[in-house]
């Protein structure tokens, strides 16, 4: 498994986001909200330079949307296996690809999310087979991202539908291994992708960060 790797630039600005999240959420005196304030304007202008993006996007419409105690997100990927080879799904917006998947929703169990995911990006029915890995996004050469994110990747088997591009996804196919298209590394990276195969295969213990 990973070891505890040092804090990023990128993880440290979540951290101060996260705080200042946080402290607004529950502070009450006005000189404290001033403070986490500004503590969250130093942590815009940090992933500003870290993102390349204006501050008024990153304070608008990132840090100023996140309300409540700061917390990871979670995104669910799905390894559907078809002959020794994985489908991927080409993602409208960027072009790379990935493995079909997205954001838990509030009210989704994490085996109904990655479901709906499927179907909404491929057109497929599956079922979870098991949970195979619990990743920190931060910690595997991801790209850098405004929010700490935990992402679950479920072996699922095909049991109905057909394949078919949804609203986000542009195409789909199976690959293998050693022929893998262009990744949308944001969404999924080689690593995980290899070392999910391999458990699968070798009905190994679940990958956990």
């Amino acid at each position: 498994m990973s070891k505890e790797l040092p804090l990023s630039p990128i993880v440290l600005v979540q951290q101060l986001q996260a705080l200042s999240q946080t402290g607004l959420t529950y502070a009450r005196d006005v000189h404290d909200i001033k403070r986490y304030e500004s503590l969250r304007e130093i942590a815009t202008n940090l992933m500003t330079q870290l993102l390349e993006m204006e501050p008024h996007v990153v304070l608008g419409r990132v840090y100023c949307a996140q309300q409540g105690y700061a917390t990871p997100k979670i995104d669910a990927r799905a390894v559907i296996v078809c002959d020794d080879k994985v489908l991927l799904v080409k993602e409208a917006d960027d072009g790379g690809w990935s493995l079909p998947g997205g954001w838990v929703d509030v009210g989704d169990s994490p085996c109904g999310a990655i479901r709906r995911e499927v179907w909404e990006e491929t057109g497929l029915e599956v079922v979870t087979n098991r949970l195979i890995g619990v990743w920190d996004r931060n910690q595997h050469g991801h790209p850098p991202y405004p929010w700490h994110v935990y992402k679950l990747f479920f072996h699922c088997t095909e049991t109905g539908g057909s394949l078919q591009p949804g609203e986000e996804t542009a195409d789909m196919a199976y690959f293998s291994l050693d022929n893998l298209p262009p990744l949308s590394l944001t969404r999924v990276v080689p690593e995980e992708i290899f070392t999910s195969m391999r458990i699968i295969n070798e009905n190994g213990e679940p990958w956990c960060d």
